[in-house]
C-alpha cells in the first residue's frame, strides 16, 4: 500500500523553500523533512563553530529546527528562508552560551571556520598541492579562532557560508555599515596575525 508520504517524497526535492514551507504549514510532513535535509548539515556546522562543542551543536541544531517548525507561519517570503534560518540559529547558539554561563569574554572568543578570500585555483591538484591546501585551510581556521566573536562570526557567515552583506545584516541584526566595517577590520586582524606567524604577502 502506498502512503501519502511515499507519493510526496519524490516530488519535494524539486520544490522551492517557500513551496516546501507552504506544504509543511498545510500538514505535509514531507515538506518540512526536505527543509531539514537541505539545511541540517549547514546549520550544524555553523552552530558547531560558534560553540566548539559537537554534542551541544547537535542539541542546538535540533532546537533550531523545532523553533523553525513552530514558527513557519511567521515566516515572510520577503526574505530568503536560509537567512531567516541562520537568524534563528544565531539566536539559539547565543542563548545556549548564556544558559551555560559562558562569560562575555568567552563569547568574544567563539570558534568559527572561514575560508577567507584566498582561494587557490587549480585544474587537477597533485597530492602535494592537496596537502598544502589542507595545511593552509587549517592555518586559516586557526587564525579565525583568534578573532573576537563579533568579528569571527561575520567572517564565517561571509566566507564560510557565502552569505551576502545584506543577509549577514539580517542574520546578526547589525546595520549594514557595521557589517562591512567589522568585516574589513576582521580581515585586517587576520592579516596581522598571519604576518606575526611569518606569512608574507597576505
Amino acid at each position: 500500500m502506498i502512503t501519502k508520504t511515499a507519493i510526496a517524497l519524490p516530488n519535494v526535492k524539486s520544490l522551492t523553500d517557500v513551496e516546501l514551507i507552504e506544504k509543511a504549514i498545510s500538514g505535509r510532513e514531507a515538506g518540512f523533512e526536505e527543509l531539514v535535509n537541505r539545511y541540517q548539515r549547514q546549520i550544524t556546522s555553523y552552530v558547531y563553530r560558534m560553540l566548539n562543542n559537537y554534542d551541544a551543536s547537535l542539541d542546538v541544531t535540533q532546537e533550531v529546527f523545532i523553533k523553525v517548525y513552530n514558527s513557519l507561519e511567521k515566516y515572510s517570503s520577503d526574505y530568503k528562508f536560509s537567512t531567516w534560518l541562520y537568524r534563528i540559529a544565531h539566536n539559539a547558539a547565543i542563548d545556549h552560551m548564556r544558559r551555560n554561563s559562558v562569560s562575555q569574554q568567552s563569547l568574544d572568543v567563539e570558534t568559527k571556520d572561514g575560508t577567507f578570500q584566498i582561494q587557490i585555483e587549480s585544474q587537477q591538484p597533485n597530492p602535494e598541492q592537496l596537502r598544502e591546501r589542507s595545511e593552509w585551510r587549517t592555518e586559516i581556521e586557526s587564525v579565525v579562532r583568534c578573532l573576537p566573536s563579533v568579528y569571527r562570526e561575520l567572517i564565517v557567515l561571509r566566507h564560510g557560508q557565502d552569505l551576502s552583506y545584506d543577509e549577514i545584516a539580517e542574520v546578526t541584526g547589525l546595520p549594514l555599515g557595521t557589517v562591512k566595517n567589522r568585516l574589513f577590520r576582521a580581515r585586517e586582524m587576520m592579516r596581522e596575525i598571519f604576518v606575526e606567524r611569518g606569512f608574507e604577502g597576505i
